[in-house]
């Protein structure tokens, strides 16, 4: 079986004053703090969801 491909993403700045759906993206991503970490796996979904909030996330390729 293939290893599936996966990219860690942390929260680096602050969810308040932004959009309603830039809110929801973040929590369907995982996060809810700052600094928080998770390991999501590398699909075209995730990374569109990681692309809408960019500026609020650091994206780490893993393994």
């Amino acid at each position: 079986m293939a290893k599936k491909k996966t990219v860690a993403v942390t929260q680096v700045s602050s969810a308040i004053a932004r959009e309603k759906s830039q809110k929801a993206t973040l929590k369907g991503l995982g996060l809810r703090k700052i600094g928080q970490t998770r390991e999501l796996e590398d699909t075209p979904s995730v990374r569109g969801m990681i692309d809408k909030v960019k500026h609020l996330v650091r994206v780490e390729a893993t393994k």
